[in-house]
């Protein structure tokens, strides 16, 4: 018999996104939130750089919009972008508030503000060289110490519950979220949540390839999830991948922050010559999708295994006080960042489409909301620029919490069933699940990365239908396990990556392709529909 929870709110993931929500709502409603480890870890936790926000005098709206549109090579939703910007003040204010310690300087405590590739002006607040964690720590914290807000950790969401789930004979205008089975890990159970209002805030979908800067959560289960409901989903097919990732096996994928390169960081070859400026006018200081695609190029065309980024011009305790995490992860694996240059890789590191929502994080299905990564607001366009992340984490949670606690709509009260597993085994094959986790992230960094092609395509979408075939036969037959269901949303995101990837017939920001190397002149963003 499972185990049944009733909340107002259940939130699935603990990163900027999902702790705003919930804070901004736990003083009315009941929360919940779910993560698959412990719950300080995601992608939040591991964000460098900062927040991106109209700070100061010099700064404008406009010049930030400006910069948005541009680094989305154009694709970017315009009401998005203003909505986005617009708030990012109060934002900031907000995390303030909250106690988030941004770094300051100077004698006035003025805040510190620094600039980053594709940003016309010095914009990211920032803590250190360890925003993420500052936000994250913080946040946690304070949802740790509010009576109304309940973590539970060690759960893995298999799949939402909805009214025509319940009863077929529900339309599709009156389809509600009401709920979600959940594994519990620690006793390999599975659990009903019962929810008035649901939010995916799990972050995105990098480990669908095999070299990713994301912790191991980040395997698309949101979007998956939402999709299998009948949500709609937007722009999968623009993955950004990071360019500087350090390229050492002690570190896995460590991220090198942009903001290196914004303080003065030289990408270089391995005989010492720059190369950035021979791929755009604005060097190192070009949009991500422009700097990858460089050393992508670089990197194939020598024969070479990574490049090097090289910031030791730089005063030594300038760079000690910057990036203090960075220049203790880099000594740890041998390399002094203030005396030598360190070897860096491009690694998948944000998925800029996910699942359609309008300004206030609501989707398609009633009373399901996806925040953060998981979601597609149209914010990012064809490739994001650099620390809108966090701003659109913090943005659009607060707007869903608005919408959320001005909706005074009744909530009808559904029976939802057990879970069924009467009919399934465990597994005495789980190397089916490990040799298929491989295979995929394989083949989507082989022939869905950084440079693709229509025939890399089709190959890719032959192995995911095949792929899907054995998983959902493996699914029907055995015991959940959370290897087995990170499988399986991981399969469901790698086949929207590749439809998406063959609906764009041009190359725009990080969607780059050989058959179709130019710009449409009329581009419009890639809408998928489950139905």
């Amino acid at each position: 018999m499972s185990q049944h929870h009733h909340f107002d709110i259940v939130i699935i993931g603990a990163g900027a996104a999902g702790l705003t929500l919930a804070l901004e709502l736990a003083d009315t409603h009941s929360v919940a939130i779910l993560t698959k480890g412990d719950i300080k870890e995601g992608s939040t936790l591991y964000a460098q750089g900062g927040v991106a926000a109209v700070l100061s005098d010099k700064d404008t709206v406009e010049s930030h919009i400006n910069d948005t549109i541009s680094a989305g090579a154009e694709l970017g939703d315009q009401e998005a972008v203003r909505f986005t910007v617009e708030h990012s003040k109060e934002s900031i204010d907000w995390l303030i508030d909250q106690g988030v310690p941004f770094t300051r300087y100077g004698e006035s405590e003025t805040y510190h503000l620094t600039k980053e590739g594709g940003h016309s002006h010095r914009r990211i607040i920032h803590s250190a060289d360890a925003t993420g964690l500052a936000i994250s720590k913080t946040l946690i914290r304070n949802a740790k110490k509010h009576p109304n807000i309940t973590f539970f950790a060690d759960r893995v969401a298999i799949d939402l519950i909805t009214t025509q789930k319940l009863d077929a004979a529900i339309t599709d205008a009156d389809n509600k979220v009401v709920g979600l089975y959940a594994l519990n890990l620690e006793n390999d159970t599975i659990e009903v949540f019962h929810g008035k209002r649901v939010a995916l805030a799990c972050g995105g979908s990098s480990k669908v390839y095999l070299y990713t800067s994301n912790p191991d959560t980040a395997s698309g289960d949101g979007i998956a999830m939402a999709w299998r409901a009948g949500c709609r989903v937007g722009n999968m097919e623009f993955n950004q991948f990071h360019p500087t990732c350090l390229y050492d096996a002690k570190a896995k994928t460590f991220l090198i922050s942009e903001a290196v390169r914004g303080e003065g960081g030289r990408l270089l070859l391995s005989d010492g010559s720059r190369f950035m400026f021979e791929f755009d006018e604005r060097g190192e200081l070009a949009p991500r999708d422009i700097v990858a695609r460089a050393i992508d190029h670089e990197m194939k065309r020598l024969g070479e295994k990574h490049v090097y980024l090289d910031i030791s011009h730089k005063d030594p305790e300038f760079i000690k006080a910057h990036f203090p995490t960075i220049y203790k992860r880099c000594l740890d694996c041998g390399y002094d960042i203030t005396k030598e240059p360190i070897p860096v890789v491009p690694a998948a590191h944000y998925t800029c489409g996910g699942v359609v929502v309008d300004k206030h994080g609501a989707t398609d299905i009633s009373n399901l909301y996806a925040i953060g990564e998981t979601a597609y607001t149209g914010l990012h366009g064809a490739n994001r620029l650099a620390s809108n992340s966090l701003l659109e984490c913090i943005v659009y949670a607060r707007s869903a919490a608005k919408h959320i606690s001005e909706d005074v709509r009744a909530t009808a009260s559904f029976t939802i069933p057990d879970w069924d597993d009467s009919q399934v085994t465990n597994s005495d094959e789980d190397v089916v699940i490990t040799h298929n986790w491989a295979e995929l992230r394989r083949f989507m960094w082989d022939y869905v990365g950084i440079v693709r092609t229509d025939k890399r395509l089709l190959r890719a979408k032959h192995r995911v239908d095949m792929l899907q075939s054995e998983i959902d036969e493996f699914y029907s037959n055995y015991k959940v396990s959370s290897d087995l269901l990170e499988l399986r949303n991981l399969a469901v995101v790698a086949d929207l990556i590749i439809q998406s990837a063959m609906l764009r017939k041009e190359s725009r920001g990080l969607h780059h392709t050989l058959d179709y190397p130019n710009k449409l002149d009329d581009s419009k963003p890639t809408l998928i529909n489950p139905n």
